[in-house]
């Protein structure tokens, strides 16, 4: 076969030695990842209209809703070791997957650029205690630098830095849980009051829709590209049960980021009971000083560090290479990732970028919808691999565009614009629908898919039955526990 613009190796299927993240590391991530100032806000809005126990109970609903969709999408790639960006070439064709691709990617970008200031001005007030040092910019471009040369190092790098960052954040967290509620008591406001709620009746129940689908808003941008990440999870050989095939990830998404994600936007809750702000940061400059607030500002930095090279910089940079092809490689979408999130200068954008960040995700939202139709619903977990990588394969469609994928993801996304609240559930059932539909009974008659006209395990199922998808640059074969076949 003539080589393909499509075989990027830093794009290539994750064979099963080359997946190094424990489910402790990933778990260790995801500490680190939800740990940013949009989750606090959560709690903050959600503690004017609801006692904090009902915020609570609203965001465990959330996140564990959330967390299975994540772990839905999550087993493209465990099962086949395939990242966002060429798993997308299914659904939205070798040529069409750019376009929702790259929006994923300015997006992670930009919360980049977001989360990078954010820790930036932590870190200047850091050297300002120790060395009169006062200049954010500078610290922004270095904060930027480390962060960058971080997740260009590798899965790995970053999987190390969370096993380090993860327990000192979660001990600074307690503290700042303990300070503000302190503070709170000092003023003498009860974080825990079931009683004063300011609204009740259908207002209150809307109000608890409204934190669980902030939650579940909020993660949707993952919930797309989390192949990009599972595909580096440990997983065993030969399992067919979902569940147990799928431990790593179930363990890290349903256990360890809706425990996270409920403990900081408790924090931003007392937060904003305290000092009526939910950014802990201001609650706390007021109290906090010399160590103590050395110590806060430090458990920012890693955050913010933690949260953008496993969120932000390697679904972006794995985008960007994808776009770029062979010539491309990871680490220069490593600093395409770092440009654009530069360029769109967050530090006088803040208020704006956050809006549109979480707008964004609701029209990601019918991308989630639309994968999880096409995968587990129309392809039944099973994908003709060697195919995603050839120019002229089953996925070329027309001239490289799948018009199914396209007009369900237009008008999911249409649709969640209209109810920004509710965005998630919108996006996604209407994405999944739609598609289904279309390329069921439209699209794939058109253009006829190997895997769904001869669903056969053996051909087109990935790691559950033993098999590694080994695409060569020049010609496409797979490998199972026996023998290796060229295509």
């Amino acid at each position: 076969m003539k080589r393909s613009h499509l075989k990027s190796s830093d794009l290539l299927p994750i064979q099963q030695k080359d997946r190094k993240i424990s489910s402790l590391g990933f778990s260790f991530m995801w500490v680190g990842m939800v740990v940013v100032l949009a989750t606090f806000a959560i709690g903050g809005a959600g503690v004017i209209s609801l006692p904090l126990p009902m915020v609570i109970l609203a965001t465990v609903i959330g996140c564990l809703a959330i967390g299975f969709f994540i772990s839905l999408i999550a087993d493209i790639g465990i099962e086949h070791g395939l990242s966002f960006p060429v798993y997308m070439r299914a659904p939205f064709g070798t040529i069409g997957t750019h376009i929702p691709s790259v929006t994923r990617g300015i997006t992670a970008s930009m919360w980049f650029g977001v989360n990078t200031y954010f820790g930036s001005t932590a870190m200047n007030g850091i050297l300002n205690m120790l060395f009169d040092f006062d200049n954010w910019f500078i610290c922004y471009l270095i904060f930027a630098a480390v962060q960058l040369v971080n997740t260009a190092l590798g899965i790995k790098s970053i999987e190390r830095f969370a096993d380090l960052a993860a327990p000192i954040i979660i001990l600074i967290s307690v503290w700042m849980y303990i300070s503000l509620s302190d503070t709170a008591q000092a003023a003498g406001r009860d974080v825990w009051s079931w009683v004063e709620s300011p609204v009740t009746g259908g207002a209150a129940f809307t109000a608890f829709l409204v934190v669980i689908f902030s939650n579940m808003g909020f993660w949707a941008t993952l919930g797309a590209d989390i192949p990009t990440i599972s595909r580096f999870i440990k997983a065993p050989l030969n399992e067919k049960n979902w569940f147990k095939r799928n431990k790593g990830s179930l363990i890290g998404n349903m256990v360890a980021m809706p425990l996270t994600q409920t403990f900081m936007i408790i924090i931003g809750a007392v937060a904003y009971t305290a000092v009526l702000n939910a950014d802990p940061i201001v609650a706390l400059q007021g109290s906090a000083n010399g160590f103590v607030l050395g110590i806060l500002l430090l458990m920012i930095v890693l955050a913010q560090w933690s949260t953008n090279t496993a969120a932000n910089v390697v679904p972006a940079a794995t985008i960007f290479s994808n776009v770029g092809g062979p010539k491309f490689p990871f680490w220069a979408g490593v600093i395409t990732a770092g440009i654009v999130g530069t360029v769109v200068q967050p530090w006088q954008l803040f208020d704006i970028i956050i809006q549109v960040l979480l707008f964004v995700g609701g029209i990601l939202a019918a991308i989630v919808g639309i994968l999880f139709a096409d995968y587990y619903l129309l392809r039944k977990r099973r994908v003709n691999v060697p195919e995603l990588y050839e120019d002229n394969g089953q996925f070329k469609y027309l001239g490289g565009i799948n018009l199914a994928g396209f007009i369900s993801w237009i008008i999911g996304g249409a649709a969640s614009y209209f109810v920004p609240e509710y965005g998630f559930l919108v996006g996604f059932v209407i994405g999944a629908v739609l598609y289904y539909v279309l390329a069921k009974y439209w699209w794939f008659t058109k253009y006829p898919q190997a895997e769904i006209e001869n669903p056969s395990d053996e051909k087109y199922l990935g790691i559950s039955v033993g098999r590694d998808w080994i695409i060569d640059e020049s010609e496409t074969v797979f490998e199972d526990t026996s023998s290796t076949l060229k295509v």
